[in-house]
């Protein structure tokens, strides 16, 4: 297939004209409420926010996993955690001395995958990917999983400038991409993610703003950690708004260049923002409960914008669910490409939704987060069905259900009040987790890591 595509567009080159090009902005740790198109009054994102009232807001966007790895997999190839092995951020934490002992994630992603990025080059596209990656190390990264363009992450650490770096290869790439070709651009920037640092250009605003707040809010016990209710941070705080400008930079690049009109333009985070630790997170997910880490609202529920010229409309706002899934099928639908089935069988296609058009019959989403968490997260599992939500704890043994459209917060437990729904939800996430291969803690006992499998047919790098 691949082979053909190529000798189709060297044959004529403006078989791909008709093809939008693609953006994929990928935020690290941002959470639902940080956004001021999203509620913020503390943190301040003018590019987002115009990004926002030039597209169409998604209020009810789910990533697939509570932490970064499960949900960067979960876009790449169109499958949920389980069916990939890779359900913690890799490398993950060990389960020792722990009352569950769990199995390891799987340190990379398979190269037997045909990522969404394969499939659009294939397509015709010309793939490009700078920032981090988190699916693997040597043999495993962009260039290994149909990245053709690649720019060496130089990660956040202690030095703001990685997120400036990001955006200056990307608009490099706009200067010197193959004009024949639409173009899909991943750009996996590492804010708000610890650590927080100050950004020299917003940290006094919000060291002035912080000062002017009349009190701080009291953090929440969230069982053996922390939530903090009120962003209030002035450090984080200069990160969202160090993201926002490193993202406008670009946005910025394709009006001046005239490609805003030709290209698809998604904003989304890989998990909720961090707000419970064993100390208060740096950021407040309020109203949600929790944040990453967790598979209450905080940790899963995130921001989602697409910008769609002519199809999204300005300004517009769904409540449509999405999951993380749903990326790769939906792409490959406004590529005019066909759909693969077999690997994003997670996903759905939405670009009905893009176009405001009621989206395909979705029956439930599901979670599986077996593994223990630094945010004080021990293993358990999900799942929400209309407006109800599910929540299993595996080492504790209980459950809990939760009404969303009368308690957004997850309150008000009511699985003792709904025992015929709490056993019908209860049956169908274990029979889901069946179907998805996903495994399950056990005590006093070691689980050993699946073995990674490695090919050796997929396109390396060209830079």
């Amino acid at each position: 297939m691949k082979r053909l595509w190529l000798f189709l567009f060297t044959l004529c080159p403006s078989l791909f004209a008709a093809q939008p090009n693609i953006l994929f902005i990928l935020a690290d740790d941002l959470g639902w409420s940080d956004l001021g198109c999203y509620g913020s009054s503390f943190n301040e994102t003018p590019h987002l926010d115009k990004l926002a009232a030039q597209g169409l807001r998604f209020t009810q966007a789910y990533t697939a996993g509570a932490v970064c790895s499960p949900t960067r997999g979960s876009i790449q190839t169109g499958k949920v955690p389980p069916r990939t092995g890779v359900t913690d951020y890799i490398p993950g934490l060990s389960s020792a001395g722990r009352k569950l002992a769990t199995r390891p994630t799987n340190k990379q992603l398979a190269l037997e995958e045909v990522t969404v990025a394969e499939s659009l080059r294939e397509g015709g596209y010309q793939t490009f990917y700078a920032g981090k990656w988190h699916l693997g190390g040597k043999g495993f990264e962009p260039g290994d999983q149909g990245y053709e363009v690649v720019v060496p992450d130089v990660g956040k650490n202690k030095d703001w400038r990685g997120g400036q770096t990001i955006s200056e290869d990307a608009m490099k790439f706009l200067d010197e991409r193959d004009a024949n070709r639409p173009f899909f651009m991943f750009l996996g920037y590492h804010e708000p993610h610890t650590p927080i640092l100050e950004y020299p250009d917003h940290i006094t605003k919000f060291r002035n703003k912080a000062a002017k707040l009349s009190a701080n809010a009291m953090p929440r016990q969230e069982r053996d950690g922390m939530t903090r209710t009120a962003q209030n941070d002035p450090a984080y705080a200069s990160e969202v708004a160090g993201l926002d400008s490193f993202v406008g930079s670009v946005l910025d690049k394709l009006d001046r260049t005239g490609l805003s009109k030709d290209t698809i333009v998604i904003f989304f985070s890989d998990n909720g923002g961090l707000s419970t630790k064993s100390d208060p997170g740096p950021t407040s997910n309020e109203p949600l409960r929790a944040g990453k880490g967790w598979l209450y609202e905080g940790g899963i529920r995130v921001p989602l914008i697409v910008r769609a010229p002519g199809l999204t409309k300005a300004g517009s706002r769904s409540d449509t669910l999405v999951l993380s899934t749903d990326f790769y099928p939906t792409l490959l639908s406004l590529a005019g490409l066909a759909a693969r089935p077999g690997q994003h069988r997670d996903g759905l296609d939405i670009s009905s939704v893009l176009r405001g058009e009621k989206a395909l019959a979705r029956d439930a989403l599901y979670w599986h987060y077996p593994h223990y968490h630094g945010s004080t997260w021990a293993p358990g599992g999900a799942m929400r069905e209309g407006d109800w939500k599910l929540i299993e704890h595996f080492d504790e043994g209980t459950v809990e259900l939760y009404n969303l459209k009368s308690d957004l917060s997850e309150k008000a437990n009511l699985a003792q009040s709904e025992p015929d729904r709490l056993k019908s939800m209860q049956a169908k996430l274990a029979a889901w987790r069946k179907e998805t291969g996903a495994y399950m803690p056990v005590p006093g006992e070691t689980a050993m890591p699946e073995k990674s499998k490695k090919k050796s047919k997929k396109p390396k790098s060209k830079r």
